[in-house]
């Protein structure tokens, strides 16, 4: 797919302007190199979609004490108001050409802080193909909130929605699930029995996986040849399954002992049981969740692990309505809700 962006140079801004226009220049005129940004000097971005291609439009929101922790390292948290919407494009088969960002601030936000945000935010911004288009920067008397609308473009007619599932077909999910939810129990209480175990390596990864989610563009490609519907995992694997499945119009079946973990995940897990159920409930794991026909698993599998992606099947839907969890036994896990719920 030819679907790119054209990069050039932002032009300076000239004249003294109000104090949102010299903060603009400040911190987010210098990452804004697409042409379609206009140097940030207008109200509005300018693009002309490829030829070829429909827009994919999503926008998440990011807040402190919500979605990350108040004292989180500013570049980490603009890197992951940046993912968590470039992962839904990658679940819809899209790439990414440009991003637009509200940001309201509290005021005295100090100058390291802003540095510190705008220099992560351009680096990913660059590493994606995701030039930061435009905006709006507020005040606030309330947390940091970050608003982030992403732009992505497929193909034209090969969009994977939600709800192409049928009976009948594999699940597969990309990664490995719990990472994030576990790295959240370990930052709330680092010394909970069950992490005593983890080495330090084993730890810095739950820790780094909760706050750097990996959008799976690298699978977007994938998805669009060969699966009939996905999404991506931000409020729980068994709770969005069951989102897609409901969607879809039919039901499913997921084996848990097929649900990837990490070994950092799994050892949780083992020295306390009830984790397994948080990490199969949890969010943030930003890995992608995809029904594909029986006929091209083969394919899917040689093709996620030839773009770097490694994915496992972990079901197949049926029939009806509902997604049961069974353990090795077949019997049904009790997860609660199933997800995370924003309200």
């Amino acid at each position: 797919m030819s679907c790119a962006p054209t990069s050039s140079g932002a032009p300076e801004m000239e004249g003294g302007g109000s104090g949102e226009d010299r903060f603009i220049a400040r911190y987010f005129r210098p990452i804004a190199g697409s042409q379609g940004a206009l140097g940030l000097l207008d109200d509005a971005a300018l693009l002309s979609p490829p030829p070829g291609c429909d827009l994919v439009l999503t926008k998440d929101a990011v807040v402190a004490g919500v979605h990350f922790f108040p004292d989180d390292p500013p570049a980490a948290i603009a890197r992951k108001a940046l993912r968590v919407n470039l992962s839904d494009l990658a679940a819809k088969g899209a790439l990414p050409i440009g991003a637009l960002m509200a940001i309201a601030l509290p005021k005295g936000t100090p100058d390291a802080w802003m540095e510190a945000f705008a220099a992560g935010l351009g680096a990913d911004a660059d590493a994606f193909s995701c030039p930061i288009l435009g905006g709006d920067t507020v005040s606030t008397p309330g947390p940091v909130t970050i608003t982030i609308t992403a732009l992505g473009v497929v193909p034209k007619g090969e969009f994977v929605p939600r709800t192409g599932a049928q009976a009948g077909m594999a699940i597969f999910v990309s990664g490995t699930i719990g990472d994030a939810a576990l790295g959240l129990r370990l930052r709330q209480d680092g010394d909970a029995p069950a992490f005593a175990g983890l080495s330090g390596e084993q730890r810095a990864h739950l820790l780094d996986r909760y706050l750097n989610p990996q959008p799976r563009l690298a699978l977007a490609p994938v998805l669009r040849r060969h699966a009939a519907s996905a999404m991506d995992v931000s409020d729980g694997l068994a709770g969005d399954l069951a989102k897609m499945l409901s969607a879809s119009g039919c039901g499913g079946k997921v084996e848990a002992r097929r649900v990837p973990l990490s070994a950092a995940a799994a050892a949780s897990v083992k020295a306390d049981p009830a984790l397994f159920a948080v990490a199969l409930s949890g969010g943030d794991d930003y890995e992608i969740l995809a029904c594909v026909p029986h006929a091209a698993v083969p394919q899917f599998t040689l093709e996620a692990a030839q773009a770097g992606v490694p994915v496992a099947l972990i079901g197949e839907t049926r029939a009806g309505s509902g997604l049961d969890v069974t353990d090795a036994g077949g019997h049904p896990l009790d997860l609660g809700s199933g997800s995370y719920s924003h309200f």
